[in-house]
């Protein structure tokens, strides 16, 4: 097994499904066929933040259906988790995470290895990476201690394994995953417009998986909506979905009126983040539709 960048931008002319598929061709065979089993950083480029974004496991490799020359990376369901912060090519110091990168000054250089869409990564690297990619958006950090870089062999070790143990911590995806969905919709719930913040300035609303994680719903903002408490809860059990055009859907034959008139926002419209990368992703929304709306017990009169 070994670690590599993959470049994955937003708009792209291959067939890569978000947390499920990765599309190459044939001349990247030998280096994706090395990570099976193990985790990739993915990076976005033209079109994107410019920067490394998100983490996925890949699990196998098979020929694309209908393509000659071309392979589907298979990716682990459910191990998509997107950084809290978009991490640039330099670290702070002014030298490439990647060696490969790595110009006369240490700085990334342009062109060469860049253009590669896979290039393989040290452990090391790697886990520098995830370590600025991961570190707590908000003042709320998680306790797991930051071992930092200390160039020892001992302490490069402890390094690397504790940022890959957090990549399958579902309390540590957990706590990122709330906190980048609240951030993305700014505290307020995407459904009431509420935004109730506790006594230490929290926010209260919770961030809800479209695509549950049991369902393999991946760890990024696309795949959630903050959402109050009353309103998680209708929309886990399929009382309220959301459309094509971002209306509100309410199964009025389970949902009293009254119910709908005091929770939902009068325009029945999801309120959506600023920034367009954090908006819910529609195949997400129209999984939720399809395999959870409607089917929940009526709210008792």
């Amino acid at each position: 097994m070994a670690k590599a960048v993959l470049i994955q931008n937003p708009t792209s002319i291959y067939a890569d499904e978000i947390g499920a598929t990765y599309d190459f061709t044939a001349i990247y065979l030998n280096r994706i066929q090395q990570t099976v089993g193990d985790w990739v950083i993915l990076y976005e480029a033209r079109g994107g933040a410019f920067g490394y974004v998100a983490v996925q496991k890949i699990m196998q490799i098979v020929p694309k259906p209908g393509s000659v020359g071309r392979y589907l990376a298979i990716v682990e369901r459910g191990s998509l988790l997107e950084f809290e912060r978009v991490v640039p090519r330099d670290t702070p110091l002014g030298r490439a995470y990647e060696p490969v990168l790595r110009g006369p000054d240490g700085r990334a250089m342009l062109g060469g290895a860049n253009s590669a869409a896979v290039r393989m990564i040290d452990p090391l690297s790697f886990a520098g990476i995830i370590d600025a990619g991961l570190t707590a958006t908000t003042d709320h950090r998680d306790t797991l201690p930051r071992q930092p870089v200390t160039g020892l062999a001992e302490g490069a070790v402890t390094f690397v394994t504790d940022r890959t143990r957090q990549l399958s911590d579902r309390a540590f995806r957990d706590a990122a995953f709330s906190r980048m969905v609240r951030l993305a919709y700014d505290g307020r719930c995407a459904v009431s417009g509420l935004s109730l913040r506790n006594g230490g300035g929290r926010p209260e609303v919770a961030a809800a998986h479209i695509v549950p994680v049991a369902d393999g719903g991946p760890d990024v903002v696309a795949n959630g909506l903050a959402l109050s408490g009353t309103l998680h809860w209708m929309f886990d059990r399929g009382l309220i979905a959301v459309a094509e055009d971002h209306s509100v859907l309410v199964s009025h034959n389970k949902v009293p009126a009254d119910v709908v008139r005091r929770l939902i926002d009068p325009e029945q419209r999801l309120i959506l983040p600023q920034n367009p990368r954090y908006r819910p992703h529609p195949d997400f929304l129209r999984w939720h539709r399809e395999n959870v709306f409607g089917r929940g017990e009526p709210l008792p009169l």
